[in-house]
Protein backbone atom coordinates (compact mmCIF):
# COMPACT_ATOMS: atom_id res chain seq x y z
CA UNK A 1 0.00 0.00 0.00
CA UNK A 2 1.32 3.36 -0.86
CA UNK A 3 1.93 5.85 1.52
CA UNK A 4 1.97 9.65 1.45
CA UNK A 5 5.60 11.35 2.07
CA UNK A 6 6.42 14.81 2.96
CA UNK A 7 9.23 16.58 1.58
CA UNK A 8 11.22 19.75 1.58
CA UNK A 9 14.33 19.97 -1.39
CA UNK A 10 16.00 22.44 -3.55
CA UNK A 11 15.23 22.46 -7.37
CA UNK A 12 17.87 23.53 -10.04
CA UNK A 13 17.79 27.16 -9.17
CA UNK A 14 18.74 26.88 -5.53
CA UNK A 15 15.06 27.43 -3.79
CA UNK A 16 13.46 25.75 -1.02
CA UNK A 17 10.53 23.68 -2.29
CA UNK A 18 7.96 21.24 0.00
CA UNK A 19 5.28 19.01 -1.07
CA UNK A 20 3.83 15.50 -0.46
CA UNK A 21 4.60 12.08 -2.59
CA UNK A 22 3.16 8.66 -2.59
CA UNK A 23 5.58 5.90 -2.56
CA UNK A 24 6.19 2.42 -1.63
CA UNK A 25 9.05 3.21 0.79
CA UNK A 26 11.60 6.30 2.04
CA UNK A 27 14.04 5.40 -0.55
CA UNK A 28 12.04 5.28 -3.86
CA UNK A 29 10.59 8.59 -2.67
CA UNK A 30 14.05 9.89 -2.99
CA UNK A 31 15.07 8.00 -5.72
CA UNK A 32 11.81 9.69 -7.28
CA UNK A 33 12.26 13.49 -6.52
CA UNK A 34 16.23 12.85 -7.54
CA UNK A 35 14.48 11.60 -10.98
CA UNK A 36 12.62 14.96 -10.92
CA UNK A 37 16.04 17.59 -10.72
CA UNK A 38 15.15 17.93 -7.08
CA UNK A 39 17.92 17.79 -3.98
CA UNK A 40 16.23 16.10 -1.00
CA UNK A 41 16.60 17.95 2.09
CA UNK A 42 14.12 15.78 4.38
CA UNK A 43 11.53 13.36 3.78
CA UNK A 44 9.75 11.81 6.50
CA UNK A 45 6.30 9.86 6.16
CA UNK A 46 3.43 11.80 6.86
CA UNK A 47 1.35 11.20 10.11
CA UNK A 48 -1.78 11.17 10.28
CA UNK A 49 -5.48 9.19 12.01
CA UNK A 50 -6.52 6.54 9.96
CA UNK A 51 -9.98 7.87 9.90
CA UNK A 52 -10.42 8.08 5.63
CA UNK A 53 -9.68 4.15 5.46
CA UNK A 54 -11.89 2.03 3.24
CA UNK A 55 -13.80 0.11 5.16
CA UNK A 56 -13.83 -3.55 3.75
CA UNK A 57 -16.88 -5.91 4.21
CA UNK A 58 -16.36 -9.79 4.39
CA UNK A 59 -17.62 -11.10 1.49
CA UNK A 60 -17.97 -7.55 -0.52
CA UNK A 61 -14.37 -7.57 -1.18
CA UNK A 62 -13.06 -5.64 -4.59
CA UNK A 63 -12.31 -8.91 -6.29
CA UNK A 64 -10.29 -8.94 -9.71
CA UNK A 65 -12.52 -9.84 -12.67
CA UNK A 66 -10.24 -12.92 -15.22
CA UNK A 67 -11.45 -9.96 -17.87
CA UNK A 68 -9.47 -6.84 -16.05
CA UNK A 69 -6.77 -9.44 -15.99
CA UNK A 70 -6.35 -10.21 -19.24
CA UNK A 71 -6.88 -6.10 -20.53
CA UNK A 72 -3.57 -5.36 -18.05
CA UNK A 73 -1.90 -8.22 -19.52
CA UNK A 74 -2.39 -6.94 -23.03
CA UNK A 75 -1.38 -3.70 -21.56
CA UNK A 76 2.03 -4.40 -20.04
CA UNK A 77 2.67 -6.74 -23.25
CA UNK A 78 2.20 -3.47 -25.14
CA UNK A 79 4.34 -1.26 -23.13
CA UNK A 80 7.41 -3.97 -23.05
CA UNK A 81 7.17 -3.99 -26.73
CA UNK A 82 7.38 -0.49 -26.93
CA UNK A 83 10.83 -0.40 -25.08
CA UNK A 84 9.17 0.53 -21.59
CA UNK A 85 11.01 -1.45 -18.51
CA UNK A 86 8.89 -3.87 -16.79
CA UNK A 87 9.21 -1.95 -13.82
CA UNK A 88 8.11 1.67 -15.53
CA UNK A 89 5.15 -0.63 -17.40
CA UNK A 90 4.17 -1.66 -13.74
CA UNK A 91 3.64 1.33 -12.39
CA UNK A 92 1.77 2.67 -15.04
CA UNK A 93 -0.96 -0.29 -14.69
CA UNK A 94 -1.06 0.13 -11.20
CA UNK A 95 -1.60 3.81 -11.79
CA UNK A 96 -4.15 3.11 -14.36
CA UNK A 97 -6.51 0.80 -12.93
CA UNK A 98 -9.71 1.32 -12.02
CA UNK A 99 -10.08 -1.72 -9.78
CA UNK A 100 -8.16 -0.83 -6.18
CA UNK A 101 -7.33 -4.23 -5.80
CA UNK A 102 -5.68 -4.94 -9.39
CA UNK A 103 -3.80 -1.36 -8.15
CA UNK A 104 -2.27 -2.78 -5.44
CA UNK A 105 -1.18 -6.54 -6.26
CA UNK A 106 0.71 -4.41 -9.08
CA UNK A 107 2.05 -2.11 -7.30
CA UNK A 108 3.54 -4.69 -4.90
CA UNK A 109 4.29 -6.99 -7.85
CA UNK A 110 5.98 -4.01 -9.25
CA UNK A 111 8.12 -3.51 -5.87
CA UNK A 112 9.24 -6.93 -5.69
CA UNK A 113 10.92 -6.85 -9.29
CA UNK A 114 12.66 -3.56 -8.39
CA UNK A 115 13.79 -5.53 -5.45
CA UNK A 116 15.41 -7.86 -8.08
CA UNK A 117 12.47 -10.91 -8.44
CA UNK A 118 11.49 -12.14 -11.60
CA UNK A 119 8.01 -10.93 -12.40
CA UNK A 120 6.71 -14.71 -12.44
CA UNK A 121 8.31 -15.01 -9.04
CA UNK A 122 6.61 -11.51 -7.63
CA UNK A 123 2.98 -12.89 -9.48
CA UNK A 124 3.53 -15.86 -8.07
CA UNK A 125 2.92 -14.30 -4.51
CA UNK A 126 -0.64 -13.45 -5.09
CA UNK A 127 -1.90 -16.92 -6.32
CA UNK A 128 -5.22 -15.26 -5.94
CA UNK A 129 -4.99 -13.00 -8.84
CA UNK A 130 -2.37 -15.25 -11.09
CA UNK A 131 -3.27 -18.49 -11.77
CA UNK A 132 -0.44 -21.51 -12.44
CA UNK A 133 -1.29 -21.08 -16.21
CA UNK A 134 -0.06 -17.58 -15.77
CA UNK A 135 2.82 -17.54 -13.95
CA UNK A 136 3.78 -20.73 -16.12
CA UNK A 137 3.88 -19.03 -19.04
CA UNK A 138 5.36 -15.86 -17.54
CA UNK A 139 8.36 -17.76 -16.81
CA UNK A 140 8.56 -19.66 -19.95
CA UNK A 141 8.83 -15.91 -21.81
CA UNK A 142 11.76 -14.73 -19.39
CA UNK A 143 13.66 -17.55 -20.36
CA UNK A 144 12.47 -17.89 -23.75
CA UNK A 145 13.61 -13.68 -24.07
CA UNK A 146 10.56 -13.02 -25.49
CA UNK A 147 8.28 -11.88 -22.96
CA UNK A 148 5.89 -9.34 -24.84
CA UNK A 149 4.64 -12.19 -27.24
CA UNK A 150 4.28 -14.76 -24.73
CA UNK A 151 1.68 -12.00 -22.64
CA UNK A 152 0.16 -11.52 -25.70
CA UNK A 153 -0.79 -14.92 -26.03
CA UNK A 154 -1.11 -15.17 -22.51
CA UNK A 155 -4.21 -12.09 -22.99
CA UNK A 156 -5.78 -14.06 -25.88
CA UNK A 157 -6.01 -17.11 -23.79
CA UNK A 158 -7.84 -15.53 -20.95
CA UNK A 159 -9.69 -13.05 -23.10
CA UNK A 160 -11.22 -16.54 -24.67
CA UNK A 161 -11.99 -18.02 -21.66
CA UNK A 162 -14.09 -14.97 -19.86
CA UNK A 163 -16.04 -15.02 -23.13
CA UNK A 164 -16.59 -18.88 -22.44
CA UNK A 165 -17.23 -17.36 -18.67
CA UNK A 166 -19.91 -15.29 -19.94
CA UNK A 167 -21.51 -17.06 -22.76
CA UNK A 168 -22.28 -19.91 -20.22
CA UNK A 169 -23.21 -17.51 -17.37
CA UNK A 170 -25.89 -15.83 -19.76
CA UNK A 171 -27.54 -19.34 -20.73
CA UNK A 172 -27.67 -20.40 -16.84
CA UNK A 173 -29.17 -17.00 -15.74
CA UNK A 174 -32.41 -16.83 -17.73
CA UNK A 175 -33.69 -20.33 -16.54
CA UNK A 176 -32.57 -19.08 -13.20
CA UNK A 177 -34.10 -15.76 -13.61
CA UNK A 178 -37.32 -17.32 -14.39
CA UNK A 179 -37.63 -20.01 -12.09
CA UNK A 180 -37.04 -17.16 -9.22
CA UNK A 181 -40.00 -15.26 -10.23
CA UNK A 182 -41.85 -18.40 -10.24
CA UNK A 183 -40.81 -19.37 -6.77
CA UNK A 184 -41.96 -16.00 -5.98
CA UNK A 185 -44.92 -15.95 -7.62
CA UNK A 186 -46.33 -19.01 -6.29
CA UNK A 187 -45.33 -18.64 -2.61
CA UNK A 188 -46.84 -14.78 -2.58
CA UNK A 189 -50.11 -16.71 -3.93
CA UNK A 190 -49.96 -19.86 -0.46
CA UNK A 191 -49.26 -16.80 1.92
CA UNK A 192 -51.54 -13.75 0.99
CA UNK A 193 -54.42 -14.99 -1.52
CA UNK A 194 -55.02 -18.52 -0.79
CA UNK A 195 -56.15 -17.98 3.32
CA UNK A 196 -58.35 -15.48 1.83
CA UNK A 197 -60.23 -18.29 -0.17
CA UNK A 198 -59.84 -21.01 2.56
CA UNK A 199 -61.70 -17.93 4.99
CA UNK A 200 -64.25 -18.45 2.22
CA UNK A 201 -64.54 -22.02 1.91
CA UNK A 202 -64.90 -22.45 5.32
CA UNK A 203 -67.53 -20.11 5.80
CA UNK A 204 -69.40 -21.71 3.28
CA UNK A 205 -68.62 -25.42 4.44
CA UNK A 206 -68.71 -27.79 1.76
CA UNK A 207 -66.98 -30.58 0.24
CA UNK A 208 -63.56 -29.67 -1.51
CA UNK A 209 -62.15 -30.82 -4.64
CA UNK A 210 -58.70 -32.62 -4.35
CA UNK A 211 -56.80 -29.87 -6.05
CA UNK A 212 -58.13 -27.47 -3.85
CA UNK A 213 -57.75 -29.53 -0.86
CA UNK A 214 -53.35 -30.06 -1.75
CA UNK A 215 -52.92 -26.09 -2.59
CA UNK A 216 -54.52 -25.19 0.82
CA UNK A 217 -52.38 -28.14 2.78
CA UNK A 218 -49.11 -26.24 0.97
CA UNK A 219 -50.35 -22.83 2.14
CA UNK A 220 -50.92 -24.32 5.88
CA UNK A 221 -46.95 -25.61 5.33
CA UNK A 222 -45.45 -22.61 4.35
CA UNK A 223 -47.37 -20.67 6.82
CA UNK A 224 -46.48 -22.99 9.72
CA UNK A 225 -43.40 -23.61 11.62
CA UNK A 226 -42.56 -26.75 9.82
CA UNK A 227 -41.50 -24.15 6.66
CA UNK A 228 -38.83 -22.89 9.01
CA UNK A 229 -37.85 -26.48 9.44
CA UNK A 230 -38.21 -27.19 5.13
CA UNK A 231 -35.84 -24.06 5.03
CA UNK A 232 -33.18 -25.49 7.71
CA UNK A 233 -32.77 -28.78 5.91
CA UNK A 234 -32.77 -27.41 2.97
CA UNK A 235 -29.96 -24.78 3.65
CA UNK A 236 -28.45 -27.68 5.61
CA UNK A 237 -28.39 -30.24 2.46
CA UNK A 238 -27.22 -27.36 -0.26
CA UNK A 239 -24.11 -26.72 3.16
CA UNK A 240 -23.51 -30.27 2.99
CA UNK A 241 -23.02 -30.79 -0.65
CA UNK A 242 -21.06 -27.99 -1.32
CA UNK A 243 -18.43 -29.12 1.64
CA UNK A 244 -18.50 -33.19 0.01
CA UNK A 245 -17.98 -31.45 -3.86
CA UNK A 246 -14.61 -29.47 -2.41
CA UNK A 247 -13.09 -32.76 -1.30
CA UNK A 248 -11.64 -34.64 -4.25
CA UNK A 249 -14.18 -37.79 -4.58
CA UNK A 250 -16.77 -35.58 -4.33
CA UNK A 251 -15.23 -33.19 -6.78
CA UNK A 252 -15.12 -36.19 -9.50
CA UNK A 253 -18.81 -37.03 -8.86
CA UNK A 254 -19.81 -33.88 -9.55
CA UNK A 255 -18.11 -33.26 -12.04
CA UNK A 256 -18.84 -36.81 -13.97
CA UNK A 257 -22.50 -35.64 -13.36
CA UNK A 258 -22.27 -32.17 -14.70
CA UNK A 259 -21.79 -33.90 -18.30
CA UNK A 260 -24.49 -36.37 -18.15
CA UNK A 261 -27.68 -33.43 -18.18
CA UNK A 262 -29.41 -33.87 -22.03
CA UNK A 263 -29.11 -29.62 -22.23
CA UNK A 264 -26.26 -28.88 -20.32
CA UNK A 265 -23.98 -31.25 -20.18
CA UNK A 266 -23.24 -31.28 -23.99
CA UNK A 267 -22.19 -27.77 -23.22
CA UNK A 268 -20.49 -27.63 -20.27
CA UNK A 269 -18.24 -30.51 -22.24
CA UNK A 270 -17.74 -28.34 -24.85
CA UNK A 271 -16.52 -25.48 -22.46
CA UNK A 272 -14.35 -28.02 -21.00
CA UNK A 273 -12.87 -29.20 -23.92
CA UNK A 274 -12.42 -25.60 -25.65
CA UNK A 275 -10.44 -24.68 -22.28
CA UNK A 276 -8.29 -27.33 -22.88
CA UNK A 277 -7.52 -26.56 -26.16
CA UNK A 278 -6.77 -22.98 -25.50
CA UNK A 279 -4.72 -23.41 -22.69
CA UNK A 280 -2.32 -26.60 -23.93
CA UNK A 281 -1.55 -24.66 -27.33
CA UNK A 282 -0.86 -21.34 -25.09
CA UNK A 283 1.62 -23.20 -23.32
CA UNK A 284 3.17 -25.20 -26.21
CA UNK A 285 3.36 -21.64 -28.28
CA UNK A 286 5.14 -20.11 -24.92
CA UNK A 287 7.81 -23.18 -25.09
CA UNK A 288 6.83 -24.80 -21.77
CA UNK A 289 7.33 -28.58 -22.16
CA UNK A 290 4.80 -30.80 -23.05
CA UNK A 291 4.79 -32.93 -19.45
CA UNK A 292 4.03 -29.93 -17.68
CA UNK A 293 1.27 -28.04 -19.78
CA UNK A 294 -0.47 -31.40 -19.30
CA UNK A 295 0.39 -30.91 -15.81
CA UNK A 296 -1.22 -27.34 -15.40
CA UNK A 297 -3.95 -28.12 -17.98
CA UNK A 298 -5.38 -30.97 -15.83
CA UNK A 299 -6.16 -28.11 -13.00
CA UNK A 300 -7.32 -25.47 -14.94
CA UNK A 301 -9.30 -27.66 -17.58
CA UNK A 302 -13.08 -27.28 -15.60
CA UNK A 303 -13.56 -30.71 -15.29
CA UNK A 304 -12.12 -33.56 -12.65
CA UNK A 305 -13.15 -36.00 -15.57
CA UNK A 306 -11.39 -34.52 -18.54
CA UNK A 307 -8.55 -33.39 -15.81
CA UNK A 308 -8.07 -36.96 -14.93
CA UNK A 309 -7.45 -38.15 -18.83
CA UNK A 310 -5.03 -35.43 -19.48
CA UNK A 311 -2.77 -36.86 -16.50
CA UNK A 312 -3.10 -39.92 -17.53
CA UNK A 313 -2.16 -38.74 -21.03
CA UNK A 314 0.79 -36.87 -19.22
CA UNK A 315 1.68 -40.65 -17.56
CA UNK A 316 1.73 -42.24 -21.04
CA UNK A 317 3.72 -39.05 -22.89
CA UNK A 318 6.44 -39.67 -20.27
CA UNK A 319 6.81 -43.54 -21.02
CA UNK A 320 7.28 -41.99 -24.49
CA UNK A 321 3.96 -42.57 -25.77
CA UNK A 322 2.31 -40.58 -28.32
CA UNK A 323 -0.36 -37.79 -26.83
CA UNK A 324 -2.75 -39.01 -29.31
CA UNK A 325 -2.38 -42.06 -28.50
CA UNK A 326 -3.43 -41.48 -24.70
CA UNK A 327 -6.15 -39.69 -25.69
CA UNK A 328 -7.56 -41.83 -27.76
CA UNK A 329 -8.04 -44.08 -24.87
CA UNK A 330 -10.59 -41.80 -22.99
CA UNK A 331 -13.22 -41.65 -26.04
CA UNK A 332 -15.89 -41.69 -23.46
CA UNK A 333 -14.99 -37.88 -22.30
CA UNK A 334 -12.61 -36.62 -25.37
CA UNK A 335 -14.17 -36.56 -28.59
CA UNK A 336 -12.32 -38.13 -31.74
CA UNK A 337 -12.10 -34.59 -33.54
CA UNK A 338 -9.77 -33.53 -30.91
CA UNK A 339 -7.58 -36.55 -31.01
CA UNK A 340 -7.08 -36.94 -34.84
CA UNK A 341 -6.04 -32.90 -34.43
CA UNK A 342 -3.57 -33.71 -32.02
CA UNK A 343 -2.52 -36.37 -33.99
CA UNK A 344 -2.21 -34.54 -37.29
CA UNK A 345 -0.27 -31.81 -34.85
CA UNK A 346 2.46 -34.47 -33.35
CA UNK A 347 2.74 -35.36 -37.05
CA UNK A 348 3.37 -32.16 -38.76
CA UNK A 349 5.18 -30.41 -35.65
CA UNK A 350 2.37 -27.75 -35.55
CA UNK A 351 0.58 -29.05 -32.10
CA UNK A 352 -0.29 -25.48 -30.88
CA UNK A 353 -1.67 -24.47 -34.40
CA UNK A 354 -3.84 -27.53 -34.65
CA UNK A 355 -4.75 -27.28 -30.53
CA UNK A 356 -5.50 -23.31 -31.62
CA UNK A 357 -7.62 -24.30 -34.59
CA UNK A 358 -9.73 -27.33 -32.05
CA UNK A 359 -10.61 -24.56 -29.88
CA UNK A 360 -11.73 -22.19 -32.47
CA UNK A 361 -14.19 -25.20 -33.22
CA UNK A 362 -15.51 -25.65 -29.88
CA UNK A 363 -15.99 -21.51 -28.93
CA UNK A 364 -17.88 -21.64 -31.87
CA UNK A 365 -19.81 -24.94 -30.83
CA UNK A 366 -20.29 -23.28 -27.33
CA UNK A 367 -21.45 -20.37 -29.13
CA UNK A 368 -24.27 -22.09 -31.00
CA UNK A 369 -25.31 -24.08 -28.29
CA UNK A 370 -26.08 -21.19 -26.25
CA UNK A 371 -28.26 -19.84 -28.61
CA UNK A 372 -30.31 -22.83 -29.87
CA UNK A 373 -30.53 -23.16 -25.87
CA UNK A 374 -32.14 -19.92 -25.10
CA UNK A 375 -34.70 -20.03 -27.92
CA UNK A 376 -36.03 -23.40 -26.73
CA UNK A 377 -35.74 -22.43 -23.20
CA UNK A 378 -37.55 -19.30 -23.34
CA UNK A 379 -41.10 -20.30 -24.80
CA UNK A 380 -40.87 -23.63 -22.43
CA UNK A 381 -40.07 -21.87 -19.35
CA UNK A 382 -42.69 -19.34 -19.95
CA UNK A 383 -45.18 -22.17 -20.48
CA UNK A 384 -44.05 -23.81 -17.20
CA UNK A 385 -44.83 -20.48 -15.21
CA UNK A 386 -48.26 -19.65 -17.03
CA UNK A 387 -49.67 -23.46 -16.25
CA UNK A 388 -48.23 -23.51 -12.71
CA UNK A 389 -49.85 -20.09 -12.12
CA UNK A 390 -52.51 -20.96 -13.54
CA UNK A 391 -53.05 -24.48 -11.64
CA UNK A 392 -53.01 -22.65 -8.34
CA UNK A 393 -55.98 -20.30 -9.41
CA UNK A 394 -57.81 -22.63 -10.93
CA UNK A 395 -57.89 -24.73 -8.04
CA UNK A 396 -58.58 -22.16 -6.01
CA UNK A 397 -61.75 -21.19 -8.20
CA UNK A 398 -62.79 -24.88 -9.01
CA UNK A 399 -65.14 -24.74 -5.57
CA UNK A 400 -66.85 -21.18 -6.74
CA UNK A 401 -68.33 -23.09 -10.21
CA UNK A 402 -69.87 -25.64 -7.93
CA UNK A 403 -70.91 -23.39 -5.32
CA UNK A 404 -72.66 -21.28 -7.98
CA UNK A 405 -74.96 -24.26 -9.25
CA UNK A 406 -76.29 -24.70 -6.03
CA UNK A 407 -77.17 -20.42 -5.58
CA UNK A 408 -81.47 -20.90 -6.36
CA UNK A 409 -81.89 -18.85 -9.20
CA UNK A 410 -84.39 -15.79 -8.87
Amino acid sequence: MALTFEYKVRDRAGKVVEGQLEGDSLGLVVGKLREMGYLPIAVTPKSRVSVNREISIPGFTNRVKLQEIAVATRQLATMIDSGLSVVRSLSILSTQSENKELARVLSEVRLEVERGSSLSAACAKHPKVFSTLFITMVQAGEAGGHLDSVLLELATTMEKQAVLRRTVRSAMTYPAVVLSVMCVIFLALLIFIVPVFQKLFTQLNAKLPTPTLIVIGMSKIVLSVWAVLVVAVIAGGVYALRRYIRTEDGRRRWDAFKLRPPIFGPLLHKVALARLAHTLGSLIQAGVPILESLDIVSETVGNRIIGDAVLDAKNGVREGRALADVLHEHEDCIPMLVTQMVEVGEQTGALDAMLSKVGQFYDGEVETTVNNLTSMLEPMLTVVMGAGVGIMVVSMYLPMFTYIKHIPQS
